[in-house]
């Protein structure tokens, strides 16, 4: 090989200093760099922390989960009691923390949507009403408010003796709301395998032009006759069952009802809270959300010969779900985290039961508070999820 082609050959001195003249290959190389001094710094921390946790004699795995929790939990939804696990607790406040989410999000949305309604409404009297509780809901603390449902309202209620009766054999007093529990017998899954059933042909109804379901003889008749059967499959399924549902009713034995299902004051104060704080702000998404709708929308809808309830679902309703679902999410996971406030009422959630009592009795409260942020965070990453899923159908698509 010659000299000169040895020389070219070698690369040149400026292509050595291309990467680092690179602003992009210098952002990427500093970001590696303090990822791993990040992951380095963590993993140092998690065993100085675990060689402290040591030596005070602190747990610093999960094994804790499996030993008998030892006391009671006042509302349960499975099977607990004071010789299960610290695991089971677990379970058992997971599930009332999902099902005060699960009632305080369908009450706040069915109230916020009212209220929004409301406040756009030409009576001057329900507009003016619907005011003043969005401004009370907003502007007090939500603390406050749980705190007032719990020790203003329902404390004050009479004794069990003194019980006030509801129908269909309710009865509510300061312990609570006592109603019938029912109990299913094995027929019940034909019941419920025929209301299954029903819905899906209502679906297909509601989903399938007539004109492609029904030859052309039976299009004028044939939805009615469908619908008509679909709404007596799940009735004669239930006649045809043998008592598929039974009832047992509270009964008052010594000074409480013994027997059927109890809401304890804790649980209906928490809903009734995280609904009518959260079902404000809602309110407002609805009304903005309905009112960024353009005039001229409706005036073409008025146009086109569309009635005024035409007008609101065809039109305005769709068009409105566009800025509404965005912001309706962000409510909905401020509800979900909300709920920890009940631990201030004394409802057994998970707040109370795992990062409270399980905590203080095992002394693990890294794990305890880590699980219970895993889970929220789990909870509020699900919730996100399902109502992008549901924005999506009402996101605008371009041609």
């Amino acid at each position: 090989m010659s000299g000169g082609e040895a020389i070219a050959a070698r690369p040149a001195r400026g292509s050595r200093l291309r990467f680092w003249r690179d602003a992009r290959s210098r952002a990427l190389l500093l970001q590696v760099l303090f990822g791993l001094a990040f992951l380095v710094l963590a993993a140092l921390a998690v065993l100085d922390l675990r060689a402290n946790m040591q030596a005070r004699g602190i747990p610093t795995d999960f094994s804790f989960l499996g030993q008998t929790a030892g006391f009671d939990i006042n509302q349960t939804l499975i099977p607990y009691s004071a010789s299960s696990t610290y695991g089971r607790a677990f379970l058992v406040g997971l599930l009332n923390t999902l099902a005060v989410c699960a009632v305080g999000l369908v009450c706040a949305t069915f109230v916020g949507f009212a209220v929004g309604f409301a406040r756009l409404s030409d009576n001057w009297i329900v507009g003016r009403c619907a005011l003043a509780y969005v401004e009370l809901a907003r502007n007090t603390p939500l603390l406050l408010q749980l705190l007032f449902w719990h020790n203003a309202v329902l404390k004050p209620l009479p004794s069990p003796r003194e019980s006030l009766a509801l129908p269909f054999g309710m009865f509510l007093n300061n312990r609570g709301l006592f109603a019938p529990a029912p109990s299913f017998a094995p027929s019940a899954a034909f019941v419920a395998a025929a209301c299954l059933a029903a819905l899906l042909i209502l679906y297909g109804l509601r989903r399938t032009p007539r004109r492609v379901m029904f030859a052309r003889p039976w299009r004028a008749v044939g939805g009615g006759v469908m619908t008509a059967f679909a709404l007596c499959l799940p009735l004669a399924a239930f006649v045809g069952a043998d008592d598929p549902v039974a009832f047992s009713n509270p009964e008052l034995k010594g000074f409480n009802f013994v027997g059927g299902l109890r809401v304890l004051p804790e649980f209906v104060a928490l809903a009734l809270g995280l609904s009518l704080y959260t079902g404000a702000f809602i309110a407002e998404i609805v009304r903005a959300g309905i009112e960024a709708v353009p005039q001229g929308q409706r005036e073409a809808a008025t146009a086109l010969g569309l009635s005024g309830r035409q007008t609101s679902r065809l039109v305005v309703t769709p068009q409105a779900m566009r800025l509404i679902v965005p912001l309706l999410t962000s409510q909905y996971l401020n509800l979900v985290k909300n709920s920890s406030l009940a631990v201030f009422i004394g409802y057994p959630d998970l707040v109370q039961v795992f990062a409270g009592t399980v905590l203080n009795q095992t002394g693990a409260a890294v794990q305890a508070v880590a699980i219970t942020m895993a889970v929220y965070l789990a909870i509020s990453l699900f919730a996100s999820l399902v109502m992008n899923l549901y924005g999506r159908r009402h996101t605008l698509k371009e041609r």
